[in-house]
């Protein structure tokens, strides 16, 4: 049986990652309420994988901090997600990692993920990653695409466009839902688009 692998994002109703300067909004755009913190402790509540690129995974440590209790950073989900196991692709990183359960793979994303896909007997998730996860997009190893949109437009300030570099892609809507009333979130099943 082959492990199902989401590609999970936080996105601007425009399509961006993140905020760069002059944006001043704070947290996850400053929206996140109580259904949405519920819904992420749900989702990262069940046994599974992380699995991360290099920049994303140093992105998340140097946000937590050296150690995650002094972080600041207090949302419950962030905790369990932190307590995953996972798996960093990285030809630049060497263990021991910041992270309790966290190993480096070295090589191609592709087929490291496709490993994965066939000897995990958990499902994987990767929250960012956006390169690599454009790579495994086209490679047909995504099944799952979850896109939480905040009710912002970033024009001027926002950056990484999450899907900027991706193939064109059909998406059929498998489940969505509306958290604290004006957060959308989106789960799609990807097929390339002929």
């Amino acid at each position: 049986m082959t492990a199902t692998y989401t590609f999970d994002v936080f996105s601007s109703l425009d399509g961006y990652g993140s905020y760069g300067e002059g944006g001043d909004w704070g947290g996850y755009w400053g929206k996140q309420g109580p259904e949405l913190l519920d819904r992420r402790f749900e989702l990262f509540g069940t046994e599974q994988r992380m699995i991360f690129g290099a920049n994303t995974f140093r992105q998340f440590v140097e946000m937590l901090g050296a150690s995650h209790e002094e972080s600041g950073v207090g949302d419950p989900w962030v905790t369990r997600m932190w307590n995953l196991p996972a798996t960093v692709v990285s030809s630049t990183l060497a263990g021991p990692l910041d992270w309790p359960e966290a190993t480096v793979a070295g090589g191609d994303a592709v087929d490291i993920v496709a490993r994965l896909k066939e000897e995990s007997e958990v499902p994987l998730r990767s929250h960012g990653s956006l390169s690599m996860n454009w790579a495994l997009l086209a490679a047909g190893l995504v099944d799952r695409v979850q896109v939480t949109i905040f009710p912002v437009i970033t024009g001027r300030t926002g950056t990484e466009p999450i899907f900027g570099g991706a193939a064109d892609f059909d998406l059929e809507l498998i489940e969505s839902r509306t958290l604290d009333g004006n957060i959308q979130e989106l789960i799609y099943r990807p097929t390339m688009h002929a």
